[in-house]
């Protein structure tokens, strides 16, 4: 559906790359298959080289999206982490290797009709959210696969799920999602969202499809729009990119951003 397609088009969510001096620390993309990338952004995985001597955080900043994610070495431990509104950091084991489904904005809550307010800010375990989901991904998987191996049984059952979805999708809500992410979050949400539904109405479709108000959705684009331009700590501090993103100040700028990445702006990009 043009819909759904659009949403790649409008949005790719960036995630922080691993630092050179986490050298035995990797990450990956894999892009789904076809049929599966208007609602999949992508398949990642997040492991280790070798056993670490130092503990190990990873940082999650705020995307807008939901992942589903799992240990590969033993796939029935799997989770949903809903939409957050700030940054989340894992501290890890000295060994680990992760594997996740990220979607779209509004897709997985399309997909499986459930209502993505309910695990908001939190992560919760896969079976109670998507028992279906989280039995496929018991018996698909044998553990420890290689990571070309494992998106080829994720395809498989998200191809299978896609395939059954009522996808009940509501227009309105659709242009207001594609008006932020064309506009990088720099919207007015009160009076800019004109497409039908009223602000009440609004606000309850994004908790449903979202996990959050409009708003929130909005600062977390705009957010996102930052690390896509990937200025310099030198360029943030002479152009005052912050201005043409909706800020008020630079004071406001900083502590929106500590928030949705875990540090300063000077210190993300230095």
């Amino acid at each position: 559906m043009k819909e759904f397609e659009l949403l790649r088009h409008y949005y790719k969510p960036v995630q922080p790359t691993i630092l050179a001096t986490d050298e035995w620390v990797s990450y990956h993309e894999i892009l789904p298959q076809p049929s599966l990338q208007n609602s999949i952004y992508c398949f990642w995985q997040l492991k280790t080289t070798k056993p670490l001597s130092n503990p190990f955080v990873y940082r999650v900043v705020a995307d807008g999206c939901i992942d589903i994610f799992f240990d590969n070495t033993c796939p029935e431990e799997s989770f949903v982490m809903g939409f957050c509104k700030k940054y989340t950091a894992f501290p890890l084991q000295p060994s680990f290797d992760y594997i996740g489904i990220r979607f779209f904005p509004s897709m997985l809550p399309q997909i499986f009709n459930v209502n993505a307010s309910e695990w908001s800010n939190k992560t919760v375990e896969l079976a109670s959210v998507l028992p279906q989901i989280s039995t496929a991904l018991k018996q698909r998987l044998s553990g420890g696969q290689d990571f070309v191996a494992v998106t080829e049984a994720l395809n498989q059952i998200f191809y299978e799920a896609l395939a059954v979805a009522d996808l009940k999708y509501d227009m309105r809500f659709y242009e207001a999602l594609h008006l932020i992410l064309k506009k990088y979050g720099v919207v007015e949400t009160e009076s800019d969202l004109n497409t039908g539904l009223s602000n009440r109405q609004m606000r309850r479709i994004f908790n449903q499809y979202i996990g959050t108000s409009p708003k929130t959705f909005s600062k977390v684009i705009r957010f996102q729009n930052i690390l896509h331009a990937k200025p310099s700590a030198q360029s943030l501090k002479h152009n005052k990119l912050f201005y043409g993103l909706g800020y008020y100040d630079q004071a406001h700028f900083i502590k929106d951003f500590k928030s949705l990445y875990g540090v300063t702006p000077m210190q993300a990009f230095r």
